[in-house]
């Protein structure tokens, strides 16, 4: 089967497809025919060496994200044929999704939602998990105020989205005027590009994507939540009564299911930039690393 791997850090030429013997299924795992799987910030990062003694050794084999058809199972709740989507967690596993085949924790998998395609499902997992895990941590009830930060990127906008099903008022702080529309569109209610406009003490909890630390918006006894862990730990707000955290995403398939849920009701929706075939893996990332994007760049087996 053909497998992305690298044997040594740089830029996209040390990408190469390989050809690799097929996994098999072991106890609590079923095996799973990818169909796509997307590019993420941490498989950049990864391929440069920026990870650092937190990476897999070499050679490895990339991805995070996949969809794909079970083709073995004995497990009853994802037989074959079944469609699934769901992450790996590459850095602690080793087990990379970008190949023909993987083996996969039936607890790491859903069922795919059936009302996007499997490629624009393969943009989710990682992102909307990070989105889901943080939203609960920050436990948020109908009618509170959250304020996004990063609210136009991948695990932003997802947010944004997944919030506002949960009857929270959203705001937004993003990068860029174009981007202001755009947060509004997946569900805002506001959105600036200026820090300095954000109201002081005004938000019940603050979901910051990449490392903002506008401590100053979110309320007395609120809640602070960070998922740029390269940023370093949110400042001590104990002072005020807040309580902070910097989440790393894990693999989790009821917060996959309940995703699926959200996106066949149409309260999520899949931002897709561009897609490439497995074997234009370079060019991909190299678009990738051009940034100001609208969407994920899905990776098509």
């Amino acid at each position: 089967m053909r497998t992305v791997r690298i044997t040594r850090f740089g830029g996209p030429d040390v990408l190469t497809i390989a050809e690799a013997p097929a996994p098999r299924a072991q106890e609590g795992e079923v095996l799973v025919r990818v169909v796509a799987s997307a590019l993420n910030p941490v498989d950049d990062k990864t391929r440069e060496g920026a990870i650092g003694e937190g990476a897999p050794p070499l050679p490895m084999t990339l991805g995070w994200e996949l969809t794909g058809i079970v083709v073995d199972s004995r497990e009853e709740s994802l037989p074959v044929g079944e469609r699934v989507f769901g992450m790996s967690h590459q850095l602690d596993t080793a087990r990379g999704t970008w190949a023909d085949l993987v083996a996969v924790p039936v607890g790491s998998l859903a069922a795919a939602p059936s009302a996007v395609s499997l490629v624009e499902a393969a943009t989710l997992p990682l992102p909307g998990l990070t989105a889901l895990q943080t939203l609960d941590w920050l436990d948020l009830r109908a009618g509170e105020r959250l304020l996004v930060a990063g609210a136009a990127g991948a695990v932003g906008g997802l947010a944004v989205q997944l919030a506002r099903a949960r009857g929270v008022r959203v705001d937004a702080l993003v990068s860029r005027p174009a981007q202001v529309e755009a947060a509004q569109e997946l569900g805002a209610e506001w959105a600036t590009t200026d820090p300095a406009d954000l109201p002081s003490a005004a938000y019940d909890a603050v979901f910051d994507t990449f490392g903002a630390f506008v401590t100053g918006a979110v309320a007395d006894g609120g809640r602070y939540a960070s998922v740029a862990t390269q940023a370093g730990p949110v400042p001590d707000l104990s002072g005020r009564s807040v309580r902070t955290t910097v989440n790393q995403v894990r693999e989790d398939g009821p917060g996959l299911a309940e995703l699926a849920k959200a996106v066949d009701a149409g309260q999520v929706k899949a931002r897709v930039e561009a897609q490439y075939g497995l074997q234009d893996v370079r060019a991909a990332h190299e678009h990738f690393r051009r940034g100001r994007l609208t969407g994920k760049i899905a990776l098509v087996l």
